[in-house]
């Protein structure tokens, strides 16, 4: 079994899928589940175009799994139209299980964690990428979780800032291409806000009106990421920016200000900018200077590293990114950048590649990859 032929051939064989009206996520796992079957059948068969043979069975994957899809949404269709007997709930199902997850007997960390894996339905793996800890530590956090629940009632919902803090994540999960739960989580905090009057509500649901806008623009026919200041805002959603707007400044003018609201604002300077020249980094990195106060974490920094580059020049981003931890996630793409800026191409190029590997998903790390080729083809010139 060639394992170096598999990986050359997943960008193109995925760029394919796409191609043919697959939408990423799904084209993803699929060529995932042809690459599995790859390693079952090619040693006693090997195809004679392994690429012919691989789009084949991914693209009979994906029709698989869409036909799927669409009986169960089907199914669920039928379920809907029945009515419920007795008064309707004032609440989703769904978003009753997220409190109840949050038990008062968990920590909060651990009633997010059990509640991504029981409820969202996020990986083992996924939960602890977000949390940035080992999948072992993560999985052992899951399952002291699930033993203190065990043998108490869900009879006492947990609070509101844990549920807000599972729904950020599934958010974040589904908004990355590898789960398609960004939509599903809009919802939720939706019914959430209109049951509960909290203005950091109202502050995660800005947020993710604002950053699921820009959805449509963050990746390009084949696939490829498309990074902000290259994306076409005319494929931003003006509704739904609008609708975050309205929803944040309301938040704000209640003067009880949270991490999501001030990430909402971000996103808000961002959106109101007609061009990424126009984007007011100022303003900015005042209100990352506002979040690391309200959160103190280093990913938050992370990002101040980047908005200090733009405000203040790439020199003072290094120098703010020098005080991090560099086995931070995208540490090492967000210093390739500010690199870059700076003039260091070569410190770039091979920072770029390193982030590459690292890089959790496979658009990203192709995106990265090509930017480290695209800066060695410059100092060849």
């Amino acid at each position: 079994m060639n394992e170096i032929l598999l990986r050359s051939l997943t960008p193109s064989v995925l760029g394919i899928l796409v191609r043919r009206g697959a939408d990423f996520a799904a084209a993803e796992d699929a060529v995932q589940d042809a690459l599995v079957e790859a390693v079952r059948v090619w040693p006693d068969d090997p195809p004679r175009d392994p690429k012919g043979w691989l789009v084949t069975v991914a693209w009979r994957k994906w029709l698989d799994a869409t036909r799927a899809a669409a009986a169960r949404r089907r199914r669920e269709g039928l379920i809907e139209e029945e009515p419920a007997p007795g008064p309707a709930p004032t609440v989703d199902d769904t978003l009753q299980l997220y409190f109840l997850c949050a038990h008062p007997s968990l920590t909060p960390s651990s009633a997010v964690a059990l509640t991504l894996r029981a409820v969202g339905g996020l990986t083992t793996r996924q939960i602890a990428q977000a949390y940035l800890v080992p999948e072992a530590t993560m999985a052992q956090r899951i399952s002291r979780a699930k033993r203190t629940v065990s043998g108490v009632r869900f009879d006492q919902p947990g609070d509101v800032a844990t549920v807000l803090r599972v729904l950020y994540l599934v958010f974040n999960e589904g908004y990355s291409g590898d789960v398609d739960l960004a939509v599903e989580a809009i919802r939720l905090t939706r019914q959430l806000a209109a049951a509960i009057d909290h203005p950091e509500v109202a502050g995660l649901l800005a947020l993710m009106l604002l950053h699921h806008a820009r959805r449509a623009a963050r990746t390009a026919p084949d696939g490829s990421l498309v990074p902000l200041a290259e994306q076409d805002r005319g494929r931003w959603d003006t509704v739904s920016i609008a609708e975050g707007v309205e929803i944040l400044q309301a938040a704000l003018a209640r003067d009880r200000l949270g991490e999501f609201q001030a990430q909402a604002a971000i996103a808000a300077l961002h959106a109101d900018a007609p061009t990424a020249e126009e984007t007011d980094w100022v303003q900015i990195v005042e209100w990352y200077d506002e979040l690391a106060r309200l959160t103190d974490s280093p990913v938050v920094r992370l990002n101040r590293a980047v908005a200090v580059g733009e405000a203040d020049g790439p020199r003072a981003g290094l120098a703010a990114l020098a005080a991090l931890d560099d086995a931070l996630p995208r540490h090492a793409a967000v210093a390739a950048y500010l690199h870059e800026r700076d003039g260091d191409l070569a410190t770039a190029a091979r920072l770029y590649a390193e982030a590459a590997r690292k890089a959790p998903n496979l658009a990203e790390r192709d995106h990265l990859t090509r930017q480290a080729a695209r800066l060695n083809a410059r100092r060849r010139r």
